[in-house]
């Protein structure tokens, strides 16, 4: 019987896995991709993780899975479908089969977030993107545009803005949320242009896209702006759904969990960007990844 199982190797799994290898336990990481690192992957450079400034997202994951490889731990590629966590013993139920433990560290981490555009399903991969770093080097010296206004979109802007022609940066609202040396960047480049106040009506094109339609909030007016590249970093939601009827969650997905990764359920803990908090960063979810090994140690002394 593993003393844990470990869904997600992002920075809140493996920093997990970490802190549970050094502890001598006997457990099991498991991740749906092939790569591991999750969303720092897509991010072009990361320069808030203290000792690193201006890493790159996929150089940090690197790290972070070497440091993993050093304690020898193999990661088990599988996607979660659905949990048992009744009793003593907590199921997690795989593509690739059924797994058991004694306790579980939910880190399955977040994807972004869609609009619901028209044209946004059907252009998606064919114009419409969600990660400017994987997809920006398409679009280098021509128009594309970003709508959003937190942190990822400034920053996914700033790329972009590197190699494109031009960026149009359409926001809902009259100022942006970005922290303020990302938006002091941004407003400086010469081939960025702000469009306040607005909404993505459409997405239009056959193939690929052509163009956007926006929709001003103070007056409707709708403008169209051709371009080739559509990127939208409007937020993330939690992947939760293979818990939904199994623990607490909030009205929008995210795992109820306070600093220690406690949940409702007794011996399952939550990591990272699944479970609600205040901050949602690559520190805090490294930070969460030790804190949920740390619970995991008390319960498993506490339940022998």
């Amino acid at each position: 019987m593993l003393d844990l199982i470990i869904i997600g190797a992002g920075p809140a799994g493996l920093a997990a896995a970490i802190y549970a290898a050094r502890a001598r336990l006997d457990f099991l990481v498991i991740e749906q991709n092939y790569i591991n690192g999750g969303q720092i992957m897509d991010t072009y450079e990361v320069d808030n993780y203290p000792g690193l400034p201006g890493i790159s997202g996929m150089d940090l994951a690197e790290k972070m899975s070497s440091h993993l490889e050093r304690f020898g731990v193999e990661i088990q590629n599988a996607g979660v479908e659905d949990l048992d966590l009744a009793g003593d013993v907590k199921r997690v139920i795989t593509d690739e089969g059924v797994f058991e433990a004694k306790t579980v560290i939910i880190a399955s981490g977040a994807m972004h977030a869609h609009l619901g555009a028209e044209g946004e399903e059907r252009l998606g991969g064919r114009g419409v993107s969600y990660c400017a770093t994987c997809d920006g080097a398409f679009y280098r010296g021509k128009e594309a545009c970003v709508i959003g206004g937190g942190n990822v979109a400034v920053e996914d802007a700033i790329f972009l803005a590197r190699g494109c022609s031009k960026v149009y940066v359409v926001h809902r609202r009259d100022e942006l949320r970005a922290d303020r040396i990302l938006q002091d960047e941004l407003l400086s480049l010469p081939n960025v242009e702000m469009v306040w106040n607005s909404n993505l009506k459409s997405v239009n094109g056959e193939n690929s896209v052509s163009s956007i339609t926006v929709v001003n909030k103070l007056d409707g007016a709708e403008r169209e702006i051709p371009l080739s590249g559509c990127f939208i970093a409007v937020g993330i939601e939690p992947r939760s759904s293979f818990a939904k009827n199994h623990i607490s969650m909030d009205e929008k997905g995210y795992i109820i969990a306070d600093e220690t990764g406690t949940t409702n359920v007794p011996g399952v803990y939550a990591a990272g960007d699944v479970r609600t908090k205040q901050l949602r960063q690559v520190l805090t979810a490294a930070a969460d990844g030790a804190n949920a090994v740390t619970s995991v140690q008390h319960y498993l002394l506490t339940h022998k």
